[in-house]
C-alpha cells in the first residue's frame, strides 16, 4: 500500500486547499459554542452529582481538542486524482471511501461557495451522477479558480464525449 492510502501505484492523490483547515475549524467551533450553550443550564441543576459548572467546562474543553485536532485528521482524510476520464476522491481515516466517478456519467457539475470557503477564496466542486446512492459526490477545499477549471474542464470531456 503506498503512503497516500491508494495501494494501486497510480499516483499521488492531491491533497485539498490547507485553508480548508481553517474552514472546518470554524464549523467545528461554531458547533461546540453551541454545544457550551447548551450545556449552561446545567449550572443552575442542584441535583447534579458534580459540581455544575463542570458540566459546560467539560464541554467548552470537549468543544476546544475537537476543533483543535478533528479538522486537521478530517483534512489529512481527503485527496483527489483528476484523470483522463475520471476523477477519483479519497475521503475518510478510519473508515476510508474511495470513488471513481468517469466523467461519462456525471449528468450537471456545481461549484457551490459557502460563506466560510469563500472568506478562504475556497469552493466545493459537486458531481450529480444518475441514480439515487451516491448521485452527488462532493469535492471540499478546492481554491474557487481550480473548482472552476475542473468543472470546465469535465463539462468539455462530456461534451467532447457527445460528439
Amino acid at each position: 500500500m503506498q503512503a497516500d492510502g491508494t495501494g494501486d501505484g497510480a499516483g499521488a492523490m492531491t491533497p485539498l486547499d490547507p485553508a480548508h483547515v481553517a474552514v472546518l475549524r470554524i464549523r467545528f467551533g461554531l458547533a461546540a459554542a453551541a454545544a457550551v450553550l447548551l450545556a449552561l443550564p446545567a449550572l443552575r441543576m442542584e441535583t447534579l452529582p458534580v459540581p455544575a459548572w463542570l458540566v459546560p467546562a467539560a464541554v467548552l474543553l470537549a468543544g476546544l481538542a475537537a476543533t483543535l485536532i478533528l479538522p486537521v485528521r478530517r483534512y489529512r482524510g481527503w485527496g483527489y486524482r483528476e484523470g483522463e476520464d475520471e476523477i477519483e476522491i479519497r475521503r475518510g481515516r478510519l473508515v476510508r471511501l474511495r470513488t471513481i466517478v468517469p466523467f461519462g456519467r456525471v449528468q450537471h457539475i456545481d461549484v457551490a461557495l459557502g460563506p466560510f470557503q469563500r472568506m478562504f477564496g475556497l469552493g466545493t466542486l459537486i458531481l450529480h451522477t444518475a441514480g439515487t446512492r451516491g448521485a452527488s459526490v462532493p469535492l471540499p477545499g478546492l481554491p474557487v479558480a481550480e473548482a472552476e477549471r475542473m468543472r470546465d474542464r469535465i463539462r468539455a470531456k462530456i461534451r467532447q464525449d457527445l460528439v
